[in-house]
């Protein structure tokens, strides 16, 4: 992250990239900054969507080396790579918008006709040329590389196209007031894309309701179709997964499981977060521990606030 990426061989820096990546990075050095961003935001955003499930995301820390959960086609893979698309494009599209990008700019007004309260105006966010590249970035591994079996690579870029599909999907109308004290007189709107934690959420729901499938020769060509019969056909916004996780509740460094030993959990719940799902019914370990707080601020006029520090205990519950 800490790369200008201002010549050619800074690309060489990376690792994993396979060759259309590394010609692509020595083409379009200045976005290189994006997937990086993207790339980290990817792991963050990954870790606070499921850390109050078994499988905590904690198998993309050593990426671009996944843990074997992420390399066997399970629905934990299909999840970060669609999240890891959703993040390529939205990075590169929000970088037009702010000017990092110096072959791209805002993006084009929406041909929708304008309300009679409001005009098409500011800057959105640059979706199309955000999945042009993004595209082009994510799903170059999966074409190119000779590692994985077919069905492995087609249910990763069926799971990369679903993650842009999310992204585009979410694209929404924001709109800032303009107008005597604050008034909302005259209203200037554009599209613009949430947080990446918003997509993450989206797919967790198809996480959770992602489609167990087998790839089939239908007709010409091979085709991922649902493993049982009785279940709908695969739509272009569903989750795909190939083989069963772990339970993720005891360690298995084979099949990437790092088990729930020591894990907080919450007493109250009764989630996927709370003692009994999280220790896998082995029961929990209460201790206590002591907190500072920021307490009793005070507003000074003007223009600061001073707080006291308060201590007090808590109870913590961590699964045996």
């Amino acid at each position: 992250s800490g790369v200008a990426w201002n010549e050619s061989h800074h690309c060489r820096l990376l690792a994993g990239l396979v060759p259309d990546q590394f010609q692509m990075c020595r083409r379009n050095l200045e976005v290189m900054h994006s997937i990086v961003r993207a790339a980290r935001q990817t792991k963050s955003v990954c870790q606070e969507t499921f850390a109050d499930m078994r499988w905590n995301c904690s198998s993309i820390q050593l990426a671009p080396s996944f843990g074997p959960d992420l390399l066997k086609g399970t629905r934990e893979s299909a999840f970060v790579y669609a999240l890891a698309a959703a993040a390529v494009t939205h990075s590169i599209a929000q970088a037009c918008t702010s000017g990092e990008l110096p072959l791209c700019s805002c993006g084009s007004v929406p041909s929708e006709v304008s309300g009679p309260d409001f005009r098409w105006g500011g800057c959105g966010d640059n979706l199309p040329y955000g999945l042009q590249l993004g595209a082009a970035f994510a799903d170059s591994p999966l074409k190119s590389s000779k590692l994985g079996t077919q069905a492995l690579k087609a249910m990763n870029l069926h799971n990369n196209a679903v993650g842009r599909q999310v992204l585009s999907d979410s694209l929404d109308t924001k709109c800032k007031c303009h107008g005597v004290s604050g008034s909302c007189s005259v209203k200037t709107c554009w599209k613009g894309l949430p947080n990446l934690g918003e997509i993450a959420s989206d797919l967790k729901s198809k996480y959770l309701a992602a489609i167990k499938v087998t790839h089939r020769l239908i007709g010409p060509r091979k085709q991922l179709i649902p493993k049982e019969m009785d279940v709908r056909p695969v739509k272009e916004t569903d989750l795909v997964y190939l083989i069963n996780s772990p339970d993720y509740c005891t360690p298995n460094l084979q099949l990437g499981s790092l088990g729930t030993q020591d894990r907080q959990c919450n007493k109250t719940s009764v989630g996927s977060g709370g003692c009994n799902l999280m220790c896998c019914g082995r029961g929990y370990n209460t201790y206590t521990e002591e907190v500072v707080e920021r307490c009793h601020c005070k507003y000074h006029w003007c223009c600061y606030v001073v707080c006291k520090k308060c201590r007090r205990k808590v109870e913590r519950y961590v699964c045996k």
